[in-house]
């Protein structure tokens, strides 16, 4: 009762002063900030890695290199559908599927592009997730064999639409009496996608297999097998069973080996981010000490009457605790809710700093997603919460003990 009415009396009767204000207002926004950055790195993270997964393999099976009837060295696999059937078969495996991988240009009229082409069956590319329902596409999936599947990014460079045709030209082409000749097939634009990774819709396109082994020259043979496993965070533990139902000499390259550098420097990011949002937190705490301080200033002769009136030690130092605390509680509140509903909103809310700044403000090209991701996690937002609690309520701890010490003579001797 006497904590509630301290912090209701006025400025001018000894209340609450301006540096609770500031301190409460300061708790929020920490606390909000907090909640906002740790919902944008959850969100971030998790749509980079639905963008890795859901549009390329878990495990990536290459044959060990080796020299083939004609002398070459190569990695070429030529019973890749018995490879794919015993790889299917190992426990956690969902998904295999021989591949063709290379790298050409492809044109039309006057514009180029650099592209790395992926030929695969028509069944195996209805079970790439971020191929098969992407988030957004032209054109009919059903139709891939009549041509190839490109990426929104592709089909932006090269000013094409589904329907349109375009030239896809190999530096290995046709082999003739007087060396090898560049090939160029032209192939109608089927099927465009846009996966969610600017890497992705930018620099890929699917091509039947059958054609993909004409164009790249691999007749009857398979670059690598694609592995979609049940769990992808475990996917270290297939390794082995995996390259063992190959039969044959064998290596395998996992998502984590493809970005494993840039996942373990978000994490780092993120500890970093914690600690300094966590300093900040600890700063706006501060301020609570400061506005407590000024209070049992103010209240050091209520304190003395009340002490004399037999209220103890330990009762005095509640009041004061209450009187902190409840500002840091109050700010955590108002922080976790203005945090949600902002990471709630982002998508609004970056659109409209985005309109405000006239573009450009979120480069796909650097950051590799579209949009900036946010993800609400139970324990991101109990973990702001505990910190800021915790700091509230040490730092209420020195001026609530050093009011509850208070020696009532010397608060009213000149009383």
């Amino acid at each position: 009762m006497i904590a509630w009415r301290y912090l209701r009396a006025r400025r001018a009767e000894g209340g609450v002063s301006t540096m609770t204000w500031i301190s409460l207002i300061g708790i929020t926004l920490a606390v909000a900030a907090l909640i906002i950055t740790l919902a944008v790195r959850t969100g971030f993270r998790d749509e980079f890695v639905d963008t890795i997964l859901g549009a390329n393999s878990h495990v990536t099976v290459y044959k060990q290199t080796h020299v083939n009837e004609i002398g070459q060295v190569t990695r070429e696999i030529r019973d890749f559908e018995g490879w794919a059937n015993r790889i299917a078969r190992v426990p956690g495996v969902t998904r295999t599927a021989p591949l063709i991988k290379g790298q050409v240009m492809a044109n039309k009229g006057q514009a180029n592009a650099g592209v790395e082409v992926f030929g695969t069956f028509y069944d195996d590319l209805l079970t790439i997730p971020r191929i098969a329902e992407p988030e957004s596409h032209m054109g009919d999936i059903s139709q891939f064999e009549k041509g190839v599947a490109i990426g929104s990014g592709v089909a932006q460079e090269l000013g094409v639409t589904a329907g349109d045709k375009i030239k896809l030209i190999s530096p290995n082409g046709v082999k003739t009496a007087f060396g090898t000749s560049p090939r160029v097939n032209v192939y109608e634009v089927t099927y465009i996608f846009t996966a969610g990774r600017w890497d992705i819709d930018r620099t890929r396109v699917y091509l039947p297999f059958e054609e993909a082994q004409s164009f790249f020259n691999r007749e009857g043979t398979a670059d690598e097998i694609e592995v979609m496993v049940e769990d992808p965070e475990g996917v270290d533990d297939m390794l082995l069973p995996v390259m063992e139902a190959a039969q044959e000499p064998s290596t395998t390259w996992t998502w984590r080996d493809r970005s494993g550098a840039f996942l373990r420097a978000l994490d780092m990011e993120d500890n970093v981010m914690f600690i300094i949002l966590s300093v900040l937190v600890l700063i706006a705490s501060m301020n609570i000490t400061s506005g407590l301080i000024m209070l049992v200033k103010n209240k050091g002769r209520d304190i003395g009457i009340l002490r004399t009136m037999g209220l103890t030690e330990g009762a005095v130092l509640r009041i004061f605790f209450l009187c902190g605390s409840l500002t840091g509680v109050v700010g955590t509140i108002a922080g976790v809710i203005l945090g949600c509903l902002f990471a709630i909103n982002i998508d609004s809310v970056f659109s409209f700093v985005n309109w405000l700044s006239g573009g450009g403000v979120w480069d796909p090209s650097i950051r590799g997603i579209y949009r900036l991701p946010a993800k609400l996690e139970f324990w991101d937002v109990f973990s702001a919460v505990a910190l800021s609690l915790s700091l509230s309520f040490i730092v209420t701890l020195f001026p609530a003990r050093k009011a509850a010490r208070m020696n009532p003579v010397e608060a009213l001797r000149y009383e």
